[in-house]
């Protein structure tokens, strides 16, 4: 028998090596980063697309928005445990939170806080028997004009400057009333899209804990509808 012949062996050693340096000088420092990116979204600043349009004209389909987490609290990055709550969602902020009804994440704009009565006359809101001022609105930037047979209004809810609000028109709806009374530690919302926006009215409103974080700006804008040509004027829009 032949002492030289050559026998298997394992996976030669340089073989090892190479694996060894792309875990260390590759996947690994990419690992790393993704994680830390995934902890800040998570925990202090988030950005989330757009899909329906509820909130036109403050928010568009297409928007990509930029979410303060930090805004009511600091959380245990990847979970909704809370480590300090300093603030609560206020009268008129635009929030992100879970939906009580599908557990889906939403946007909506604050208008009742804790202890509130939210009185419903077609789109026209009373505030603890406050009627909440209305006026016509123009639409700025320009790609949120209203169309079809809805309107722009202004609406100044009570401790908070005036924003738009697209209704249909008056002469085309009810005037049905509806009352609720917001529970303690949860907040009413509704879409500035008063006429197409699954809400409060339909669901009940939003407990504290389910609050994620407030909407701060239009980060930039893709119109859909026109094979996704950028936006430019919503551009790092506020949102308010």
């Amino acid at each position: 028998m032949d002492e030289n012949a050559s026998t298997p062996s394992e996976p030669s050693a340089p073989w090892r090596l190479k694996a060894q340096r792309f875990w260390r000088e590759t996947l690994r420092p990419l690992l790393a980063i993704v994680l830390v990116l995934s902890a800040f979204r998570s925990a202090v600043a988030d950005w989330n697309d757009v899909p329906s349009g509820s909130m036109r004209p403050t928010i568009l389909v297409g928007d990509r928005i930029v979410v303060d987490r930090r805004a009511y609290d600091v959380r245990v990055p990847f979970t909704m445990v809370s480590l300090w709550r300093y603030d609560n969602p206020h009268r008129g902020d635009i929030i992100v939170f879970i939906s009580p009804k599908d557990g889906i994440r939403l946007v909506k704009r604050v208008v009742g806080t804790p202890g509130d009565r939210v009185e419903l006359r077609g789109f026209a809101l009373t505030i603890n028997g406050i009627a909440v001022p209305y006026q016509p609105a123009t639409a700025s930037p320009a790609s949120a004009a209203p169309d079809g047979p809805f309107v722009l209004l202004s609406e100044a809810l009570p401790g908070h400057a005036a924003h738009p609000v697209r209704a249909l028109d008056p002469g085309m709806r009810s005037d049905s009333t509806q009352i609720f009374d917001v529970p303690a530690g949860q907040y009413f919302v509704l879409g500035d899209n008063r006429d197409e926006s699954f809400d409060s009215r339909f669901w009940g409103s939003v407990p504290r804990d389910a609050v994620l974080g407030r909407a701060l700006r239009v980060a930039f804008s893709l119109d859909r509808e026109r094979h996704y040509v950028p936006r430019l004027d919503r551009f790092w829009w506020p949102l308010g």
